[in-house]
C-alpha cells in the first residue's frame, strides 16, 4: 500500500501536496506541519545603549512592546467603550502609516482602495464600525459589543462547519481520483459542490466530530473510537448521499478487527514525521503529509473492497465503482457522444492555413479576411471549448464524471456560448481598441468627477479616449491568445502583460516629456516606483477575463452583422482622428489640473489629512 500510495504520489505531486497545504492552512488537518510559519515571538526587544551623566561607562535599557491588534480593540470595548475602542484603533491605523511613509514605499498605506482595506482590517476599525452601527440600532454600546461577538462566534462556527470540517472529505474524493487515473484537475475540490452534498458531507462529518467528543469523556474511548471512525471521510467521499449514521456505523463495521493494524500501519510514518519535525513541517508539506493519506486511500480501497466481499451491511452503499477500475469503452461511447463526436470531427481549415495567415492565425487569433471555412472551424473550436473539461475521461485518463450515479450537475456557461476562441479579424481589432480607449477615457473622467466633484479631461491626448487601455485589450486578445482556454493562466499572464505596460508607458511618456506624471499610485498598497501597484494590477486582470470572455466576444458579432464596407469606413475616419490627435499631442500634450498636477494633488491629500488629525488632537 505504500508502494501504490508513493505511486500516485508521483503521478499527482503538484495537486496532492497542493490538498494537503490547503487543509493545513485552513486548519482542518495537517496544522503542525505550519508550525515554522508560526515561529515568531510578538514581543520585541530593543536594547538602547546609553552614556552615564558624566560621560563614563554605559549602560543599556531592555524595552518589551507588545504589538497591539483586533483582539485589544475588542477588549478595550468590553472593558471601557465603542469610543476608547475607536480612539485605540486610529492610534493604530496611524501608527501603521507613519511606518509605511518611512519604510519601504512599495508598501504605501495613504492612498487607493486596497490600502483603505488593509487600513480598516489591520486596525481592527472595521469591528469598532460594525459595534457602533449595532450599538446605534439597539440603544446601547455594551448590548452591540455583544452581538458583534456573538455574531463573530457564529461566523468562526459556520466557517468551521462548512470548510474545516468537510475539507478532508473534499482532499479524500482528489485522493481517491487519483488511484488509478492519470489526471486530477483543480475542479475536484467543488466536487461536493457539483453534485449538491455539500452540506451532507459537512453534516455527516459534524455528528461524527460530536461523537468522538462525547466518547472522549471516556480513557478509552479516545482511542479506540478514533481508529472506528477513522474512514468516515473516505466513505463521505464516495458517497455523500449517506446519512451521518450510515457513514459512522459502516466505518465501525469496517474498521473491526483493523484498529491495530491501522495503529501500525499510522506507526509506520513516524520517522517520516520525525524528518518533518526537524524541518519544522517543511518535510511534512512537501512530502510526508500527502504521502501518509495516498498511502492510507490505498488502506481504504482494501478494506473496502474486504467488506463488499463479506457483504457487511451499508457496503452495499459503496457504489462508486469507476473509483478503482476503469469504465469500459463501450460504457464511455453511450455516455459521452456529443465529445466523441467533437474530437472526432477533423480539424481541416488549420492544415489548409499556411504561411503568415496560418501564422497570424495559430499565434495571435487574428485573420484578415472570413470566409465560410474559417467560420466553420471557429464553431468547432466553439464545441471543442464546451467539452475540452470532459475530453480527459473519454481518453479514460480521468474520473468519468457522468458516470458517476450521483449525476454532477453541468450549466451552460455564456462565456462557453459567446464562444471566445475565435479568431479576430483586423476591423474587429480596431472597433475594440477605439471602444476599450473611449471606455478607459470615460471611466477615468468619471472617477476624476466623483472623487473631486470637477470635470476633466484625462490622459495625454485632446480627444475623448485614453490608447493605454484599447492597446491592453488588442494585445491581451492577440498575445495571450494561446491563455484562452485556462482561465487562471490567463488571469496571470494580463496581470503580468498589462502591468508591463502601464509601467513601460508611464516611464516612456515621463522621460519624452522631461518629467511629466500623468499618474502616480505613491502610497498604494504594494506599488512599485508608484508606476503600477497591486489593486490597478487587479483591476487589469478581472477586465481582462472580461474582455477576452464576454465584451469582445460580443463586439466582435455586432461587428460581423455590420455592412463591411461602412464599418471600414468609420474604422478608417476615427483612426485617422486619433492619430493625429496623437500626433498634435506629441508636441502640444494635454496638461494641467487634475492631469499632470500629480505631486500638488498629494500634498494636498497630506495637508488634509494632518488637519484632520490635529482636529481630532
Amino acid at each position: 500500500m505504500k508502494r501504490l500510495g508513493r505511486e500516485s504520489l508521483k503521478k499527482h505531486y503538484v495537486i496532492f501536496v497542493a490538498a494537503c497545504l490547503i487543509a493545513a492552512f485552513l486548519s482542518a488537518e495537517f496544522t503542525s506541519s505550519l508550525n515554522f510559519s508560526n515561529a515568531q515571538n510578538y514581543e520585541e526587544t530593543y536594547e538602547q545603549v546609553q552614556s552615564d551623566l558624566n560621560g563614563e561607562g554605559t549602560y543599556t535599557i531592555k524595552t518589551r512592546v507588545h504589538s497591539i491588534g483586533w483582539d485589544d480593540v475588542i477588549r478595550i470595548m468590553v472593558e471601557d467603550n465603542t469610543q476608547a475602542g475607536r480612539e485605540m484603533s486610529r492610534e493604530i491605523r496611524q501608527n501603521a502609516i507613519e511606518a509605511s511613509e518611512n519604510g519601504n514605499p512599495m508598501f504605501g498605506r495613504t492612498r487607493g482602495v486596497l490600502s483603505n482595506i488593509v487600513n480598516q482590517v489591520s486596525s481592527g476599525s472595521i469591528l469598532v464600525t460594525a459595534a457602533a452601527a449595532i450599538g446605534s440600532i439597539t440603544g446601547s454600546d455594551n448590548l452591540g459589543i455583544l452581538i458583534l461577538i456573538v455574531i463573530g462566534a457564529l461566523g468562526l462556527f459556520i466557517f468551521w462547519f462548512l470548510i474545516q470540517n468537510t475539507f478532508p472529505v473534499v482532499i479524500r474524493r482528489v485522493f481517491l481520483e487519483g488511484m488509478i487515473y492519470d489526471r486530477v484537475t483543480p475542479q475536484r475540490f467543488v466536487f461536493l459542490l457539483r453534485v449538491k452534498k455539500w452540506l451532507k458531507a459537512s453534516w455527516i462529518m459534524f455528528v461524527q466530530y460530536v461523537y468522538y467528543s462525547l466518547w472522549c469523556l471516556t480513557i478509552v474511548g479516545i482511542v479506540v473510537k478514533y481508529y472506528s471512525y477513522y474512514l468516515v471521510p473516505y466513505i463521505a467521499a464516495e458517497n455523500p448521499d449517506m446519512t451521518a449514521r450510515q457513514a459512522i456505523t459502516l466505518s465501525r463495521k469496517m474498521m473491526k478487527g483493523h484498529k491495530w493494524q491501522c495503529f501500525v500501519f499510522e506507526l509506520s510514518f513516524l520517522g517520516w514525521e520525525m524528518l518533518g519535525a526537524f524541518t519544522m513541517g517543511i518535510f511534512n508539506i512537501l512530502y510526508t503529509n500527502p504521502y501518509k493519506v495516498a498511502a492510507f486511500t490505498r488502506y481504504y480501497a482494501e478494506l473496502r473492497a474486504e467488506a463488499i466481499e463479506k457483504g457487511i451491511p451499508g457496503a452495499e452503499l459503496l457504489y462508486d465503482n469507476y473509483l478503482y477500475e476503469k469504465a469500459e469503452s463501450y460504457v464511455i461511447a453511450a455516455k459521452y457522444p456529443d465529445v466523441i463526436k467533437v474530437m472526432e470531427q477533423p480539424e481541416e481549415m488549420t492544415e489548409k492555413l499556411t504561411g503568415w495567415r496560418g501564422f497570424l492565425a495559430r499565434n495571435f487569433g487574428v485573420l484578415l479576411l472570413r470566409r465560410e471555412q474559417e467560420r466553420a472551424y471557429e464553431r468547432h473550436q466553439a464545441d471543442y471549448v464546451r467539452v475540452h473539461s470532459m475530453i480527459d475521461d473519454v481518453q479514460r485518463e480521468a474520473y468519468p464524471v457522468r458516470l458517476y450515479p450521483i449525476p454532477e450537475e453541468e450549466r451552460r456557461k455564456l462565456v462557453q456560448s459567446l464562444n471566445y476562441m475565435r479568431h479576430y479579424s483586423v476591423w474587429s481589432l480596431i472597433t475594440i481598441f477605439l471602444g476599450m480607449s473611449v471606455f478607459g477615457w470615460l471611466w477615468e473622467v468619471g472617477m476624476h468627477l466623483v472623487s473631486y466633484g470637477e470635470f476633466v479631461n484625462r490622459g495625454a491626448l485632446h480627444g475623448p479616449w485614453l490608447p493605454i487601455y484599447g492597446t491592453g485589450a488588442v494585445l491581451i486578445l492577440t498575445v495571450l491568445n494561446r491563455f484562452r482556454k485556462n482561465p487562471a493562466l490567463e488571469f496571470g499572464a494580463t496581470i503580468v502583460l498589462c502591468g508591463f505596460l502601464e509601467y513601460m508607458t508611464s516611464l516612456v511618456m515621463e522621460i519624452a516629456t522631461g518629467g511629466t506624471k500623468w499618474w502616480d499610485y505613491s502610497g498604494y498598497y504594494l506599488n512599485l516606483n508608484g508606476r503600477i501597484c497591486a489593486e490597478g494590477l487587479l483591476v487589469f486582470g478581472i477586465g481582462g477575463l472580461a474582455i477576452v470572455y464576454v465584451i469582445a466576444p460580443m463586439i466582435d458579432d455586432l461587428v460581423n452583422r455590420l455592412n463591411e464596407r461602412r464599418l471600414m469606413a468609420v474604422c478608417t475616419a476615427l483612426m485617422v482622428l486619433f492619430l493625429a490627435d496623437a500626433v498634435y499631442s506629441q508636441i502640444h500634450p494635454n496638461t494641467g489640473k487634475g492631469v499632470t498636477d500629480i505631486e500638488e494633488t498629494r500634498n494636498t491629500h497630506s495637508i488634509q489629512h494632518i488637519s484632520d488629525k490635529q482636529l481630532h488632537v
